[in-house]
């Protein structure tokens, strides 16, 4: 299992998104309602991406590729790469993330929708 560290950008995303599906889970039990909202849906998605990050890296359900326009904050040298949090949706988001500092680290750089 890897140690997830997280840039102050990726955790403000991360701890927005969260909020945002913690409302409108009150909101959805307010009115009784059963079918889940957009943002509870996503939120949900971002979890188990980050989740299968840790315990697997190259987890197949990830689809973790190379990313280029990105630079890699500790070694010029190493990769960048960009998981699926969501497919197949318009502004489908991503994580961006890379190995280090240290052995047996994974930094998350950005939680964002798809460029």
């Amino acid at each position: 299992m890897f140690v997830l560290r997280w840039t102050e950008a990726a955790s403000a995303e991360y701890a927005r998104l969260k909020a945002t599906a913690e409302t409108a889970l009150g909101v959805r039990r307010q009115k009784a309602r059963v079918k889940t909202s957009r943002d509870d849906g996503l939120f949900k998605q971002l979890h188990k991406c980050v989740s299968l990050l840790t315990e697997n890296p190259r987890h197949p359900g990830l689809h973790s590729h190379e990313y280029h326009s990105l630079p890699h904050p500790f070694n010029p040298q190493e990769k960048v790469f960009e998981p699926y949090v969501q497919n197949r949706t318009p502004g489908a988001y991503r994580v961006f993330w890379c190995y280090g500092p240290e052995a047996g680290q994974i930094t998350v750089l950005a939680i964002t929708p798809h460029p």
